[in-house]
């Protein structure tokens, strides 16, 4: 058994112990009605994962937490339903990280460029001590983090050329989420990074108002980019974890044990939905490739790795130790 299976067994386990040993507790609770919403479609990795949490606190609390869902950014964009948790309008959702790092900036450490060389060195990090220590952090914003699913590799598209090396991007201009990360690494690359909120996104492609994004296989596939987007580098230039989240407020208002069922329910759901996208891609990128998309799947990894390396250079140290703690973890 290797180090990350281990690892996450263990956290899985203890979870496990502490949900079964409180779920019978919760047999004078009055039941309740969460709402947990997200901005992608019925599809999406995300909705599955919430689909699975669904089931599970529904069974483990023997019906006395209902989780209602709300796909397709229903309830608003990802940075409007994490103000919504920390004022209570909103109970929960799946948000990607970078959202969630404009509230607790260290969490922002995890999307560094070329930090994980694979999702299970990504899961070993953050299903351990600097990641829970990390979620543990979001109480400071009125928030909880109980898990982190994935959003997982990102890769370019765009709709003029392939892109090989950084030259190739050179005056692109690329939509990037609104995170200062992503802002300064496709700057770097040479393109011209337009931070806009996703839904936003969409429209400026089909306008051609933007070049084009930044997003791993299942966003791309799910969101039909092809229509727009000629081309596809497999540049996996960040690895984007997502969390399963939710306000203070609401959380503050259940027992311990109605919390307990939560939290393993998040993790469980998390591992379910990582599964999920390794199985999909592979099935996914053959049929970008047959709607017509060009898929460069060796790009110059090395030469883009030099050119970000100042991003590395200023953000250092502004996450604190935890960038070199990571890079200690991953050896």
């Amino acid at each position: 058994m290797n180090v990350f299976t281990r690892s996450t067994l263990t956290l899985s386990m203890s979870l496990a112990l502490a949900a079964g040993a409180q779920a019978s507790e919760l047999s004078d609770m009055n039941p309740v009605t969460l709402r947990l919403a997200h901005v992608v479609n019925e599809q999406d990795g995300f909705h599955l994962a919430a689909e699975k949490f669904e089931e599970l606190v529904q069974e483990r609390s023997e019906g006395k937490i209902d989780v209602e869902l709300y796909p397709n950014a229903s309830l608003g964009d990802e940075r409007t339903l994490l103000e919504g948790m920390q004022i209570g309008t909103v109970d929960m959702g799946v948000i990607t990280n970078g959202p969630v790092a404009n509230f607790l900036e260290e969490m922002a450490v995890f999307e560094l460029p070329f930090l994980f060389p694979s999702p299970e060195a990504a899961y070993e990090v953050l299903d351990g001590e600097i990641g829970q220590e990390l979620l543990g952090r979001l109480s400071e914003v009125n928030l909880v983090g109980l898990a982190y699913a994935e959003r997982g590799f990102r890769n370019l598209t765009n709709s003029e050329q392939p892109v090989t090396t950084p030259d190739d991007i050179d005056g692109l201009r690329i939509r990037v989420m609104e995170n200062p990360v992503y802002v300064d690494t496709f700057r770097e690359l040479g393109a011209n990074a337009v931070p806009m909120a996703w839904t936003e996104a969409l429209t400026a492609m089909q306008q051609g108002t933007i070049d084009g994004q930044e997003n791993p296989v299942n966003v791309i596939h799910s969101f039909k980019l092809y229509e727009t987007q000629d081309h596809l580098t497999l540049s996996r230039h960040t690895y984007a974890p997502a969390i399963f989240v939710m306000g203070m407020p609401t959380w503050n208002k259940l027992p311990e044990a109605a919390q307990a069922v939560l939290k393993q329910a998040a993790q469980e759901a998390a591992e379910y939905e990582r599964q999920i996208n390794a199985e999909m891609e592979a099935e996914q990128l053959a049929e970008l490739t047959d709607a017509g998309m060009q898929i460069v799947d060796q790009p110059d990894i090395a030469a883009f790795q030099q050119a970000v390396a100042p991003v590395y250079e200023k953000y250092g140290e502004q996450f604190g130790d935890y960038l070199p703690r990571i890079q200690e973890a991953l050896k």
